[in-house]
């Protein structure tokens, strides 16, 4: 608590400490923190590539589903549809089999630079230029910079917390299922769920808590880079809960991606009998 007490004393000159944070030196350093994420996942696609198609799809854990869910689920042939990793959504399960430490490390890599990721934060940077949020970043290029920077920071922060150290330590599964063709209602319903229920490592329903843990981790890091005025708790929880929010909206799309894929690569229906 002396800590984040001492982070939110105002200061003479707000940015004096931490100014250079988004200046031309922190962009070197993300450039170098992209090339060795993107470095991570071509040798995980690679490695992908080089191991010859299975013949059959594989089993899907027991998970105890509802009477509901079981009528929309379809997880062999979203898994036969998406046999390679996305690189817009590269946390979308493409199997069932239980991750590795370092294949959650690899996962957490992933999503810091994926395509959704770099999307948001551009146009949520946007939004917030255009909102003047938060107000300590002010207006111009090096404003949006610093709110671009900021919001890939947090994004990476949670993603670390989140995905690899929670989910590793507390044997939990951070990907997304999704399921073919869901009903808009249930999609919704499953989405706002999967933001509180996540898979163990052995496919079960449990408490999502690294998924809830990692972006407030995230949040509290962010008043260390904050600006000082908007690194009240008030800001912090308002910023968690834009992220859960954030979240669930994000699993909408997770939910309807292998359909939109589909019809822009015009791949066949899969077969959704298996359920």
């Amino acid at each position: 608590m002396a800590f984040y007490r001492e982070l939110c004393i105002s200061r003479t000159d707000p940015y004096s400490k931490y100014s250079q944070l988004f200046g031309p030196a922190s962009l070197c350093l993300w450039i170098v923190f992209g090339a060795i994420a993107l470095g991570l996942a071509s040798g995980a696609s690679a490695q992908d590539t080089s191991q010859p198609p299975s013949s059959a799809p594989p089993a899907q854990p027991p998970a105890n589903p509802s009477a509901g869910s079981q009528a929309v689920r379809a997880p062999v042939a979203v898994y036969n549809f998406l046999q390679s990793k996305s690189i817009f959504f590269p946390d979308i399960a493409v199997s069932s089999e239980r991750l590795s430490t370092g294949q959650k490390f690899q996962l957490f890599a992933d999503n810091s630079i994926s395509l959704h990721t770099v999307t948001w934060a551009m146009v949520g940077s946007a939004v917030g230029q255009a909102h003047n949020s938060p107000t300590g970043f002010g207006q111009g290029w090096d404003a949006y910079a610093k709110r671009f920077g900021s919001s890939m920071g947090r994004q990476a922060s949670s993603q670390f917390f989140g995905t690899f150290i929670l989910a590793s330590a507390m044997h939990q599964d951070p990907r997304f299922y999704a399921e073919i063709n869901p009903p808009l209602f249930h999609a919704v319903k499953y989405s706002v769920q999967r933001v509180f229920i996540t898979r163990d490592d052995n496919g079960n329903d449990v408490p999502n808590y690294s998924g809830l843990l990692g972006p407030l981790m995230s949040e509290g890091l962010a008043n260390v880079y904050w600006p000082d005025r908007n690194r009240t708790v008030g800001d912090t929880l308002f910023r968690y809960g834009l992220d859960l929010a954030t979240k669930a909206g994000g699993n909408m799309l997770r939910e309807f991606w292998p359909v939109f894929y589909r019809k822009i690569t015009h791949e066949p229906q899969p077969n959704a009998g298996n359920h």
